[in-house]
């Protein structure tokens, strides 16, 4: 598949939003960090600001983006729909978050930091479920989709929320511990969705696909387009092997082992903790946007079944 740009920001910079938006909210909830009014409001702050920087980035891939509010009226069967639903949404809770944490509401502050919570994993879950569901692309029509999504909006959340901390002098250590855990379940998880789909195959075939497959081996007699189209450019990209694995490896050095090593070098430095913090942060936030731009690349459509593709 080819990897847009304005879909990898988007999918990027929301999913550190809410992971930002989640894990503050569930800190809070818990009471392991403080609820000052200048470090919580930084969280919440930058959290918005990454979820609305995503979505607007979202709407330069639409044809016609004047006319994507018509996309909410179908929440009942399309996940792109619940997900511009449960994005709207989930600006209510959070707004209430900030507001209550300014004027320290006590326990409507846990209420609505919760609330913050489920709205955000809620959207992050639709999104991931747009790709999850779409049964002809075999790279994404498997189980580990979903977790990798909120498992990279949890580490790269975990991150920022423990650099907004950091720099405004607040405790940060749950934060920190937080993106310690969150990073190696990511690469886990991003281990194995990388061995699922170099040891497995789709199903389809150019025999299942035009429904020949009983007649015997079903082979391209001749091209349906004398030159490229727009199926072949948006369904056909093809990203080299060799690439791909170098790709791979930047991902898990860069923007896991790296930020996981930073991320434990804030809790045992002082002055420097808040830059290595950051750092930590962006490099984690790079890796991601590698790993999706791998996403999209190594993602193979049925429709090139019809193009001479032995398989999907």
């Amino acid at each position: 598949m080819h990897p847009a740009l304005s879909v990898i920001l988007f999918t990027v910079a929301s999913g550190a939003g809410y992971g930002s938006l989640a894990l503050f909210g569930l800190l809070v909830a818990c009471g392991w960090v403080t609820r000052a009014h200048a470090p919580g409001l930084t969280v919440l702050a930058l959290g918005l600001g990454l979820v609305t920087a995503g979505l607007l980035s979202s709407t330069f891939h639409l044809g016609h983006p004047e006319r994507a509010w018509r996309a909410l009226s179908q929440w009942r069967s399309s996940w792109l729909s619940r997900e511009g639903v449960a994005a709207t949404a989930s600006y209510v809770p959070a707004l209430l978050f900030a507001l209550s944490l300014a004027l320290d509401g006590g326990a409507s502050t846990t209420l609505f930091a919760l609330a913050t919570l489920v709205m955000a994993l809620i959207t992050v879950g639709c999104t991931a479920m747009i790709y999850r569901s779409l049964k002809p692309v075999h790279q994404w029509h498997n189980g580990f989709v979903l977790p990798v999504y909120l498992a990279f909006s949890a580490a790269t959340g975990a991150l920022w929320v423990n650099a907004a901390l950091l720099f405004r002098g607040a405790d940060a250590r749950a934060a920190a511990v937080a993106g310690l855990l969150t990073l190696p379940i990511l690469a886990a998880l991003k281990l194995g969705y990388w061995r699922f789909i170099d040891t497995t195959a789709s199903p389809s075939t150019a025999g299942s696909a035009t429904g020949l497959g009983p007649l015997g081996r079903v082979r391209l007699f001749e091209a349906p387009h004398s030159g490229s189209n727009y199926l072949l450019r948006e369904m056909g990209f093809i990203v080299a092997r060799k690439h791909a694995l170098k790709l791979r490896r930047i991902v898990l050095a860069i923007g896991l082992a790296a930020p996981f090593a930073l991320s434990g070098l804030t809790l045992a430095t002082g002055a420097a903790a808040p830059a290595l913090a950051l750092l930590a942060a962006l490099l984690a936030t790079f890796g991601a946007l590698v790993e999706r731009w791998l996403f999209f690349a190594e993602a193979k459509h049925s429709v090139t079944l019809y193009y001479g593709a032995e398989r999907a």
